[in-house]
């Protein structure tokens, strides 16, 4: 068995981790970087604030501190000191505004890739107005962005690197368990097919012979006994089965063309017994017999899917209920198998559970163990195919396959199709 599926689930489980540590390395030199940011931003606005306020109260209009220019109106004219201010200064409608109201006014304009921060206000009869250049402000902030940039990149090349050191070593324990575990499941099943079978075979001759001179006792133990070793046989064929199909690169041996329509019939011919004793009418819908749609798979592997969701309907379909098989070609290139039932359905939120390992649904009874709808799930999508389950509670259920169609095959319209109708009989269930 080869370790293919193993080795790509490892490897995208060692990129799983990289990514989100990864992420998890970004995240926080984001949340520390903005924190840094948001605290120097804070800072130099106070600084500024109080650059400003102190010019315009104290500020000497032929000195004034370093990056500030202060102006002083009268009413009239406006005066200003050294060195000369920037083109654009000062702001005479700001001058104008705070003269009539002798409040204060705080302003920023952007301007020759700076930003000034402007405060207006009266002192005595003047007004004053101090302009501060906040460029070596704002080139602090652009060196501190682009710092933490730098360490985060660099941060994330380390982590990216620790990580996958870290994650061979951490991973490949799992990945090495996970393949035994697989290879015990698929030799222990293989093991015990032979002798299951045998108890299987010694238990009908028991029954039989049980039938002829045996009492009523011994007939109803015996056939529980054959029963009960058949769906243990069940049991084993699909766990082999979901072996085979987890440990092999495509989870199936090479695949040739198979003819979907003919599964059907053969599904729907081998269970006709078991639905005419429960008085249960099957209709099959499929192209005519001498028409094929072919799908490229595993013949033995999709019989069982088309079984397998026939015998899932018959078990919750009531006696007297009705099953629609429909196989018909969905678009060019999908060929679509449809089982519909009349049964006891199920809650819509429960449809992705159905395929889940081991859930079982209301009314399974004791045939069903969890594995079927499971492995028919496996099998569809290891021939790149999807399944769809959909119900209603008390209306029944549907199953909707798509699986690549051959579109040289078709060699009749998939229009013309032919109905079949297996009446109900009284003949032995089928087993």
């Amino acid at each position: 068995m080869t370790d293919c599926a193993d080795k790509i689930m490892v490897r995208r489980a060692r990129v799983r981790v990289v990514v989100l540590v990864g992420a998890a390395v970004v995240t926080l030199f984001a949340l520390v970087g903005g924190i840094a940011y948001a605290s120097l931003v804070r800072s130099q606005d106070r600084q500024i604030q109080r650059e400003l306020a102190y010019s315009v109260t104290a500020g000497d209009l032929t000195g004034p501190p370093g990056c500030v220019w202060l102006f002083a109106f009268d009413g009239t004219t406006v005066r200003t000191g050294s060195p000369p201010a920037p083109a654009g200064f000062p702001l005479r409608a700001e001058l104008d505004a705070v003269a009539l109201t002798r409040g204060t006014d705080l302003t920023t304009v952007e301007r020759a890739g700076t930003v000034y921060y402007v405060r207006t206000q009266p002192r005595g009869d003047t007004i004053v107005q101090a302009v501060f250049d906040a460029r070596y402000q704002l080139a602090d902030r652009r060196h501190l962005l682009a710092a933490l940039a730098l360490a985060a990149a660099v941060a994330l090349l380390a982590t990216v690197g620790t990580t996958l050191v870290v994650g061979r070593f951490a991973v490949a324990p799992l990945a090495e368990a996970l393949a035994r575990q697989r290879r015990f499941v698929a030799d222990a099943s293989h093991e015990l097919r032979t002798p299951i079978a045998q108890v299987h075979a010694r238990a009908q001759l028991l029954a039989r012979r049980a039938r002829r001179a045996g009492t009523d006792a011994d007939r109803r133990d015996l056939d529980r006994l054959v029963a009960t070793t058949a769906r243990l046989g069940e049991i084993v064929d699909e766990l082999l089965l979901s072996a085979r199909l987890a440990g092999s690169p495509a989870g199936l041996p090479p695949t040739a063309a198979v003819d979907l329509a003919a599964l059907a019939r053969h599904a729907v011919t081998i269970e006709a017994d078991r639905a005419g004793e429960r008085s249960i009418t099957v209709v099959l819908s499929a192209p005519d017999d001498g028409a094929v749609l072919t799908v490229a798979g595993v013949d033995s592997a999709l019989r069982r899917v088309v079984g397998e969701l026939l015998a899932n309907a018959l078990t919750h379909t009531p006696a007297g209920g009705r099953i629609d098989v429909t196989v018909r070609r969905a678009g060019r290139d999908r060929a679509e198998l449809v089982v519909a039932d009349t049964g006891a359905g199920f809650d819509p939120a429960e449809a992705d559970r159905l395929f889940d390992r081991f859930h079982r649904g209301a009314g399974a009874g004791d045939r069903r163990f969890g594995l079927g709808l499971a492995l028919v799930r496996e099998v569809v999508t290891s021939h790149g195919g999807t399944i769809e389950a959909s119900g209603q509670p008390g209306l029944g259920a549907t199953f909707t396959v798509r699986l690549p169609a051959l579109v040289a095959a078709e060699v009749r319209s998939p229009g013309r199709s032919q109905r079949r109708k297996l009446a109900p009989s009284h003949s032995p269930p089928w087993a």
